[in-house]
């Protein structure tokens, strides 16, 4: 994703070298990744881009100061990032990627890929503060349809083998992975893992799509991060991060994966297909 971000900036007529610096974590120390409260203490930046919630917490721990520009904070009014994402009053801000709903829309995407489904797995991460609130979404939304629901947990990548074979074993008809940090690094893993256990897909990121999964439906990380750029460009042009109100994307991204349909034996219907934003053969 760090290639959106260094789009989104460039759009903002910014380029590496030219009229701004960006320092990843990795180049500071050579073999050693630094903590952030390291980098903060070593470079003391204008700006602190995080990718994502646990990152901006630990920021926001070294410094109250510095703006940091997150693309993907969730829960941030509850983890005292933030006072309100029309007004964060502090020195976080960003793009929120959860919009409240979408695990409703992320069910009945699975009873349309397996029509006949009454058993929703759910591969959970709770240790994610975006983790909680979709449980809670796709629990009412299975007793709204009637479907029962198996909950499986991964607190850690040695888990997903583990918690997808549970899945298949307790006879899931179609699985729902959270939408988390974790999970969505361990993407190609958990899709060839329910390829092998021919456990039919539901995601939020697309990019578990394009590591194998089956479907997908949610907000488009890619433009999250372009977005970022944005925050960058408002913060070193004088507005404070406290005066950017938390934006949430208004466009979402359905994408499938038709090569994993066909192993899996599933007909992915016409209707859904005309309405797909990326289709991968």
């Amino acid at each position: 994703m760090f290639g959106n971000f260094v789009k989104g900036l460039s759009e903002f007529g910014y380029e590496q070298g030219r009229n701004i610096d960006i320092i990843r974590r990795t180049d500071i120390l050579g073999d050693r990744v630094p903590s952030i409260e390291e980098m903060v203490a070593l470079l003391k930046p204008d700006i602190i881009a995080v990718p994502a919630t646990l990152e901006a917490v630990a920021a926001r721990k070294a410094t109250s100061t510095i703006p940091i520009v997150c693309p993907a904070l969730a829960d941030a009014v509850h983890l005292g990032l933030i006072a309100s994402e029309a007004r964060p009053g502090g020195n976080v801000t960003g793009i929120a990627p959860y919009i409240a709903g979408l695990p409703s829309k992320q069910i009945e995407l699975a009873r349309e890929v397996v029509p006949k489904a009454s058993r929703v797995g759910l591969l959970i991460n709770m240790s994610d503060p975006k983790g909680p609130p979709q449980v809670g979404d796709l629990r009412a939304a299975c007793a709204v349809l009637s479907l029962s629901v198996v909950e499986a947990e991964a607190s850690t990548a040695q888990d997903i083998p583990t918690t997808l074979t549970t899945l298949a074993n307790e006879g899931v008809d179609v699985a729902v992975v959270l939408q988390t940090n974790l999970l969505l690094n361990m993407s190609e893993q958990i899709g060839a893992i329910a390829l092998e256990k021919r456990l039919p897909t539901v995601f939020g990121y697309r990019e578990h799509v394009t590591h194998g999964g089956l479907v997908s439906y949610g907000v488009d990380l890619r433009w999250c991060y372009r977005r970022a750029g944005y925050y960058v460009d408002k913060i070193l042009r004088g507005v404070r991060p406290g005066d950017l109100p938390i934006e949430f994307p208004s466009k979402l991204w359905l994408a499938v994966n038709l090569k994993t349909a066909k192993a899996l034996g599933v007909a992915v219907p016409a209707g859904l297909l005309a309405r797909a934003d990326e289709a991968i053969e």
